[in-house]
């Protein structure tokens, strides 16, 4: 009995940590707006796969992106960005 519930307690503690690590996602896009007063920036999504990827008709999102300079940003740059729900925790051009 006790090493049942010692089982089920270490793979909810697993199931936790992973669903943690997943929640940042790594994406690109272009951005299309920046307000550098509220620190908020929408980009464009890349779509993913082959079909349909070149008709440049992502969905186009508002996020925060608290404690980095957006000053080198630009509308129509290109950018890699982490996400954690509606917050950019990582942002940068790409070359």
């Amino acid at each position: 009995m006790r090493v049942t519930r010692t089982v089920s307690i270490a793979s909810a503690v697993l199931a936790l940590i992973g669903s943690a690590a997943f929640a940042e996602d790594a994406k690109t896009g272009m951005v299309t707006q920046i307000d550098r007063i509220n620190s908020t920036v929408a980009i464009q999504h890349t779509q993913d796969g082959t079909v349909g990827a070149g008709s440049g008709g992502g969905t186009v999102k508002q996020y925060k992106v608290p404690g980095a300079s957006l000053e080198a940003l630009h509308a129509g740059d290109r950018v890699n960005f982490t996400q954690s729900g509606d917050t950019i925790t990582k942002i940068e051009k790409k070359k």
